[in-house]
């Protein structure tokens, strides 16, 4: 049997192919023309309306980010359901989590817009694909990233193009982050770094940063 090795961007463009037939075409034109990873400094200017936001509300989404493009969470956020929003529980994301997002393929990024709509609950389902809580599957984990945008208003196709990624490609960040968890990394900080240069891969071995 000829056994073909597939490589993370022919996944990607395999998932690109998928979303835009699902979708007639329409909602991934730009990702059609976009090579998986192709703007590393996307994540910075997805993230930017939302670090340290000046003025914000309790709930709002505070961050701060390591050197290496890790970032955490300075106050807590919580998403909870509303009405018609079925079979998904209230979550809160502690302050301290430290997230790198991986759980939203980096390759929409910088198709998408920039304007951080959808960066809240893309904290939030990045939180339950840490956790893994057994009563949030990654089913309901996926269902909660699609309500939560809903609730903030993203666009009805980046809505279906974000949540069909995550559904196709979920489950390597899944079972990587419950690999990672059983080697003993810890991503829920009691202690927040106060300089800029600061690494993440630094950091976490400093005593006292998890409690």
């Amino acid at each position: 049997m000829l056994m073909v090795r597939k490589t993370r961007r022919d996944f990607m463009i395999t998932v690109r192919d998928v979303l835009i037939a699902a979708s007639g075409g329409v909602c991934c034109a730009a990702l059609a023309q976009t090579e998986p990873y192709s703007d590393p400094e996307a994540a910075d200017r997805w993230l930017a309306p939302w670090l340290h936001a000046p003025g914000a509300v309790s709930g709002a989404l505070h961050m701060g980010r390591f050197a290496d493009r890790m970032y955490y969470l300075d106050k807590p956020i919580t998403w909870s359901p509303s009405p018609g929003q079925e079979g998904a529980p209230a979550v809160t994301v502690p302050k301290g989590f430290v997230t790198d997002l991986a759980s939203i393929p980096r390759v929409f990024w910088s198709v998408l817009p920039t304007d951080g709509l959808y960066t809240f609950p893309a904290i939030v389902h990045d939180y339950l694909y840490w956790t893994q809580n057994p009563d949030i599957s990654r089913e309901i984990a996926d269902l909660i990233l699609k309500y939560g945008m809903q609730d903030m208003k993203v666009g009805e196709a980046s809505i279906f193009t974000i949540y069909n990624a995550v559904r196709i490609g979920g489950s390597r960040p899944w079972k990587e982050n419950a690999a990672k968890r059983t080697g003993g990394e810890r991503r829920i900080l009691v202690k927040l770094p106060e300089k800029p240069t600061t690494t993440w891969d630094e950091w976490r071995k400093q005593p006292g940063a998890f409690g």
